[in-house]
């Protein structure tokens, strides 16, 4: 980070549960999922409504009521009507994009604390009509004697009724033409690796998460109350009873019928909020405010959207050169478990000197990815992918993490659907 810069800190965060989707509206939307958490993170500091200069979130599939949901998020949460909120959207990199512009703000003193982070509630992404039907229900609504109403009833076809899911729309790129699943077996084909190492990965991932809330380490998530009065206090995508033979027995979900990749190592669909609030060094002495994490630095880069699953590599690689760190450097790793497949490909490429020199003109590999310091409480192969708020849950859990584990740095890093990556540099400090 430029030294001209001040510095920002991470005051506090707060998540949600992440809720698993089952094929149906679950009871929250995006901005319920981010009131219950914004408004118990902020009761927990002592700032008022007014000390907050302004809000940003990230978020990748907003419901009709909440086109920017950042402001109806500011407004549910107690805040002043005078606090500015936008809304930021980098698809999968969304929640920590709002929190790189939350920093920018505040390096150029234009703001000194910033609610920041992300929310998306995936269960509840819109059906769309195709366009056969659009224009049909155009031509009707021109319609205005009986005989052309007539004429535009005689043209309607039970086949324009077939809907478009807006979610797998949106996980299809539209300049390559893959899905993002079909972008993981790409990867996996070319870095050799086998359907029983991505299973095996996903069992690893369940495995640290139920360790995680047993040990009762992911002190991050505040319990949500639906309007029925029923209580969500863990991730629900874990499943305990995973086994190497369950997930063996799973189909191809993306290249039928020969291919690796499956629900049970790829991320799972879920609704959750990520929050986190940050301040400049004036602002965490002029209110006494307790900080965990320091932000050091940024980075986005981009690549082949085809290949979009390596963007991890492609943001760590240039953020630390810059920085003048090596892989070994750094305590705990964070990188969102878009797939099995790509977290492996990632480490595969980092080792390996052909791949770090044809893309980053190094002369030696860029190192060793230590899979015993990375998504040490599970990643989204287990607890699930809320878009707009992995991002965020990844900077606060790390920082937890390098509290919770006497860690000094740590990066968080994810892949982007279109082909890029993002990552960021923090360091663990408990004053100024």
């Amino acid at each position: 980070m430029n030294p001209n810069y001040p510095d920002v800190y991470l005051v506090d965060g707060a998540r949600s549960p992440f809720i698993k989707a089952r094929g149906k509206p679950g009871p929250f939307s995006g901005a319920d999922l981010a009131a219950q958490v914004c408004h118990a993170l902020l009761a927990r500091l002592p700032l008022s409504d007014r000390d907050i200069d302004e809000v940003i979130v990230g978020s990748a599939i907003n419901h009709p009521d909440e086109t920017n949901v950042a402001r109806v998020i500011a407004l549910r949460s107690g805040l002043s009507h005078h606090t500015p909120a936008w809304t930021v959207q980098r698809n999968c990199a969304s929640g920590l994009q709002a929190l790189d512009s939350a920093v920018q703000a505040i390096q150029l003193q234009r703001s000194h604390i910033v609610l920041a982070g992300g929310t998306d509630a995936m269960s509840q992404g819109p059906i769309l009509y195709n366009a056969q039907m659009v224009n049909w229900l155009a031509d009707l609504a021109l319609s205005k004697t009986l005989a052309a109403k007539c004429k535009s009833f005689s043209q309607f076809r039970p086949s324009m009724l077939k809907p478009i899911i807006g979610l797998l729309r949106g996980l299809t790129d539209p300049i390559c033409g893959l899905t993002m699943g079909q972008t993981a077996e790409i990867i996996a084909y070319d870095f050799g690796i086998h359907r029983t190492d991505m299973d095996q990965y996903s069992i690893q991932s369940h495995q640290r998460l139920m360790a995680a809330q047993n040990a009762q380490a992911l002190e991050e998530i505040i319990p949500l109350y639906d309007k029925q009065g029923q209580v969500y206090l863990s991730d629900e995508g874990l499943r305990i009873d995973t086994t190497l033979e369950k997930l063996a027995h799973l189909k191809a979900a993306y290249d039928k019928p020969f291919g690796a990749i499956t629900a049970g190592n790829s991320s799972q669909l879920s609704d959750g909020a990520a929050f986190l609030i940050l301040a400049s060094a004036d602002a965490v002495k002029k209110h006494q405010l307790p900080v965990i994490a320091k932000i050091l630095d940024v980075q986005w880069s981009g690549l082949n959207p085809a290949m979009m699953g390596l963007g991890p590599v492609h943001a760590m690689v240039p953020l630390l050169q810059r920085n003048h760190l090596a892989l070994s450097d750094i305590d705990y790793f964070e990188i969102n478990e878009a797939f099995a497949a790509q977290i492996l490909a990632c480490a595969k490429a980092l080792a390996s000197s052909e791949y770090c020199h044809n893309h980053f003109g190094t002369q030696d590999a860029c190192g060793t990815l230590p899979m015993d310091r990375l998504n040490v409480d599970g990643g989204a192969i287990a607890l699930g992918h809320p878009i707009g708020a992995t991002g965020a849950r990844l900077v606060l859990h790390l920082a937890q993490t390098l509290k919770q584990r006497q860690g000094r740095l740590g990066i968080v890093s994810i892949c982007i659907g279109g082909g890029q990556g993002g990552a960021m540099l923090i360091e663990s400090v408990n004053s100024i």
